[in-house]
């Protein structure tokens, strides 16, 4: 429910705060004076008017404007702001403000509860807040889409499970299909690729690629023959150190077999050293150890010109195919381990195959699940159709015949119906689309309906009609009056309206007038309180000499 608006520098309003109420709210005045301001402020603030259009909102000469709206949550609202990361508060503040930055240039910028949002934010919060209906809005019917729509929500939640799946299905086919699409075009590759495969094939085969890892280990095994000399130098300086000695010097071992016998005789007077011998006896059983390790690598350690040609030879062969292909060792034993698959006996076809059976699997679910929604979607035109008839000869379609046709359409994720409404309001009139034959009195009737069955299914947002019972006779205004009040006990309903039938039978009443002050216009919007200020403005609307009786009438049918 809307429950406040702000507007601060918008169009003739300099400052402006608003409080509103459930049930059914009317905006009187006369042209011009207005009206219209708050719902377009209302579009603004909640992602509309964007670009030059939200400037011409600024009231002229200002270089600050800011609008504010405050809902009261709901259920769907708690959800909304949760699932988009918001703390729940005690209401919804939405907040619109435009700076000027240089010359005639401004920004704009959105906030919700005081966080920053962006326009596709508030496009999607839209729905769960209001429902904008205009006199003779056929672009609304127009939209891509938007028959279906309604037509779905009568359907509640049943259809949106339906709708879900009917989704997920369409997107697991076009998966599927997207795949065998490929494969289908694979096979189809000229003989003389097919070739060049067969080719690759055949080279990484006599490649005989079986570790990833070989590339590393022959590069290991290069650098040892490459470097052998030097190895071996290192070697022989080793063992020197270690076991030989150098220049009739001892060596390590002669050092440390000296060392252990002395603290052998050491601990034999001192019993605490026996740990030190100790680990001088392991140090040299190391030492020893180390030097197993050096005569194995030694003995391994040959000069051997012929293998390092071919480590070398296999290694430009596999650097050779590498840079070709693109592709490191393991990536070549990948991609031959593919190619054997597709290009070996019927291993192409079996893959296309399988593809085939799961396109055929998904195609099938999709139109079991399309099926199963087109007909919900039958039966919601039936219920459409049939609450429709009810509400609009009262309205004066006396003669008026509605219908909903499904149309097939290519399968999408909304399933495989295309929805046109279909209207006559004359007798010997055929059906047609009703964006076609419809006049805007009509289309503003059929409207007005249609949002009130709408309204019964889901209570979500704030209904704002704007003048949708203009150019309308007494009798039609007062039946639509009685519809409004009617919706107005599921929905909180506000109307722009010059009827003195359907002003009256609001449960408020907003008066909006202008003024000129020291040559500058400005709009007033003043709440109608007392019985002889409404009195006073029906009046007003209905004109003409019996005027004020005729309004004091209205106001009296309205108490009993």
């Amino acid at each position: 429910m809307l429950t406040g608006l702000q507007l601060q520098n918008i169009a003739l309003i300099d400052q402006l705060e608003l409080e509103f109420s459930a049930g059914f709210t009317v905006l009187t005045g006369e042209t011009g004076a207005g009206k219209s301001i708050l719902l377009d402020a209302l579009d603004a603030v909640l992602g509309g008017a964007q670009g030059a259009a939200g400037i011409r909102l600024l009231r002229t000469g200002c270089d600050r404007a800011r609008i504010e709206a405050s809902f009261q949550l709901n259920e769907a609202l708690e959800h909304w702001l949760l699932d988009a990361g918001f703390e729940l508060e005690e209401e919804l503040l939405i907040s619109r403000e435009w700076k000027r930055q240089e010359g005639e240039r401004f920004s704009s910028r959105s906030r919700l509860n005081g966080t920053a949002v962006n326009r596709q934010q508030l496009q999607d919060l839209r729905p769960l807040l209001i429902d904008l209906t205009v006199q003779g809005q056929t672009q609304q019917l127009s939209r891509p889409g938007q028959q279906r729509n309604w037509l779905d929500r009568l359907g509640g939640a049943e259809q949106e499970v339906r709708l879900q799946q009917a989704s997920m299905a369409w997107q697991h086919w076009r998966d599927s299909a997207a795949a065998l699409m490929r494969c289908e075009r694979d096979q189809q590759r000229s003989e003389e690729e097919r070739a060049e495969q067969d080719q690759l094939l055949e080279q990484l085969e006599a490649a005989q690629l079986d570790d990833p890892a070989e590339q590393l280990l022959l590069e290991q095994e290069q650098d040892r023959l490459v470097h052998g000399v030097r190895l071996q130098e290192g070697l022989a300086c080793l063992f020197r150190r270690f076991r030989d000695g150098a220049e009739q010097a001892p060596s390590l071992q002669d050092h440390l077999a000296a060392a252990i016998h002395e603290l052998q005789v050491m601990a034999q007077l001192d019993s605490s050293l026996e740990s030190l011998r100790d680990q001088a006896v392991d140090l040299e059983a190391v030492i020893e150890g180390l030097l197993r390790s050096l005569n194995q690598y030694g003995f391994a350690l040959e000069s051997d010109p012929d293998h390092l040609d071919q480590i070398q030879l296999r290694l430009v062969e596999l650097k050779r195919l590498q840079r070709r292909e693109g592709l490191d060792l393991a990536g070549l034993i990948e991609r031959r381990d593919f190619l054997r698959e597709r290009l070996g006996e019927g291993g192409f076809a079996a893959e296309l195959e399988r593809l085939q059976a799961a396109e055929l699997a998904q195609r099938l679910e999709r139109d079991r699940i399309n099926v199963d929604l087109h007909e919900a979607r039958q039966r919601a035109g039936q219920q459409l159709q049939s609450a429709l008839l009810d509400l609009l000869p009262p309205m004066g379609l006396v003669n008026v015949r509605f219908s909903v046709e499904l149309l097939p359409v290519a399968p999408a994720e909304h399933g495989a119906d295309g929805v046109s409404f279909l209207f006559s309001a004359n007798p010997g009139q055929p059906m047609a689309p009703l964006t076609d034959v419809a006049s805007g009195g009509e289309m503003s009737r059929f409207l007005l309906a249609l949002k009130t069955i709408l309204a019964a299914v889901d209570g979500s947002s704030t209904l704002l009609f704007d003048e949708i019972d203009a150019g309308v006779s007494g009798r039609v205004s007062g039946a639509m009056a009685d519809l409004l009040h009617s919706l107005a006990r599921q929905r909180q309903v506000f109307c722009v309206t010059h009827q003195p039938l359907v002003a009256a039978v609001a449960d408020h009443h907003f008066q909006v007038s202008k003024t000129v002050i020291n040559g500058s216009t400005h709009s007033r919007v003043s709440y109608l309180r007392d019985t002889q200020a409404r009195r006073q403005e029906l009046a007003e609307l209905a004109g003409g000499e019996q005027a004020d009786a005729y309004a004091a009438s209205l106001l009296d049918q309205r108490s009993a």
